[in-house]
């Protein structure tokens, strides 16, 4: 499974909020508003709406911050957005694994309490987005190294939400060098995802690397192959992106033109690394790879794909092929994320909170540009059109598309009651 069908998954079966849950009470006085403003997708009917949710205090290894900016996931909300705006038969057609979860609880407890618990279930508001950058506002216990006003990217499924406040776990902050702006910032997870695909086919310096699909995701992983010292070559099915890719100063040709351009790239002898950054159910992406790849060559796969692997060329040349799984050591492990419990440098030296340093120092070096991917900005406020956008309604052409926050909005120290879970659709 690609790390976008991870992050999807991620999302349908674990629905955290950043407003408190039911029978959770706290009473705090903090210097931030008692509401703001979050963007929610209704499971069952479809909707995508920006609503009025009270701010969340910190607990203990967390911190909150105030958002300045975040970015919409093209890959795993837009698959989030189209799942939600199906039937419900469309929905189990779609996804007969979550069927199969329902079959076999219903075996186990009834199907009375089944039916009951995936209603229930549907009918729950879900957090969209995982990447974000802003300011901590205050701290919970246990947050050693960070301070109230620190410029920190966010990451994280649950966390990073699209959101005027986000509550974040310490593993999942990363604290922002001087040169790197909220805007750029908001780039942080993907980046990591792009980088965590890059180092797990071990590349060495000079070697030739392919990147198949200059979506966002490619145009980072490209970036960061070209950073490392490797000869790096994109190829895409739209001209624009190409076009993109050379105006970064980066090799890169059309599909169309990919087997010829290839061979002359590598000499005839085939790409050491291809790494696949392409969104698309076709097997064209793997068939190509196969093809353009050297002997005992490494392919590895971080955008969703066909997967039907040809057994012959991949055969023949001994290929090693890697689904890549989203940031990298840690994601996945709740004593890591949620718990703060840091893997030891001399055993694992790239954990996704690593590897999110990692990307912002690459920012600030100005080796990782992310300012000219931007295609789209909206305020939080109209958040439903930017899921327009990455959903094809708008059938305008994008690749990056942020969401913004007022940083100026007044801020009124006040005593807030955490207890019943409200909100209000705003309009």
């Amino acid at each position: 499974m690609s790390c976008i069908h991870e992050n999807f998954q991620n999302l349908l079966t674990d629905m955290r909020y950043t407003f408190p849950q039911p029978g959770i009470h706290q009473t705090v006085q903090q210097n931030y508003p008692t509401n703001m403003k979050q963007l929610l997708q209704n499971i069952k009917n479809g909707k995508t709406m920006v609503a009025d949710v009270p701010v969340p205090a910190p607990r203990a290894g967390m911190a909150l911050v105030k958002v300045a900016a975040s970015l919409v996931s093209a890959g795993t909300e837009r698959m989030v957005v189209e799942f939600a705006e199906k039937s419900l038969a469309g929905k189990a057609r779609s996804r007969p694994d979550l069927v199969k979860q329902v079959l076999d609880k219903a075996k186990r407890e009834g199907l009375l309490p089944t039916v009951q618990a995936a209603f229930s279930r549907l009918d729950q508001p879900m957090a969209l987005g995982y990447s974000s950058a802003g300011t901590i506002v205050a701290l919970g216990k246990n947050m050693q190294g960070f301070k109230v006003g620190q410029r920190v990217a966010c990451a994280g499924g649950g966390y990073a939400v699209h959101a005027e406040y986000n509550v974040v776990p310490r593993n999942l902050l990363t604290p922002l060098p001087k040169d790197v702006d909220f805007e750029s910032a908001a780039f942080t997870t993907l980046g990591a995802i792009a980088l965590h695909g890059f180092r797990l086919a071990e590349p060495q310096l000079g070697e030739k690397v392919a990147i198949i699909g200059l979506g966002l995701l490619g145009l980072l992983t490209i970036q960061l192959a070209s950073a490392s010292g490797c000869n790096a070559l994109g190829i895409d099915l739209d001209s624009k992106r190409v076009r993109l890719a050379s105006s970064l100063g980066l090799e890169a040709v059309s599909r169309q033109n990919a087997e010829s351009a290839c061979a002359a790239f590598t000499s005839n002898r085939g790409f050491d690394t291809v790494i696949i950054c392409a969104d698309t159910s076709s097997n064209d992406p793997i068939e190509l790879a196969g093809h353009i790849a050297r002997d005992r060559a490494k392919v590895v796969a971080t955008g969703a794909v066909g997967l039907n692997i040809p057994r012959k060329i991949y055969y023949e040349k001994e290929i090693a092929f890697i689904n890549s799984r989203s940031y990298g050591p840690g994601r996945y492990d709740s004593n890591y994320e949620e718990n703060g419990n840091d893997y030891p440098l001399g055993y694992i030296r790239w954990t996704e909170g690593r590897n999110f340093q990692s990307v912002v120092d690459l920012m600030g070096s100005g080796k990782l540009k992310v300012k000219p991917l931007i295609s789209h900005r909206f305020p939080i406020e109209d958040a439903a059109t930017a899921y327009e956008v990455i959903t094809g309604k708008k059938k305008k052409p994008f690749l990056a598309v942020l969401l913004t926050y007022d940083e100026q909005k007044e801020e009124r120290g006040r005593k807030i009651e955490f207890g019943v879970q409200r909100f209000e659709s705003s309009r």
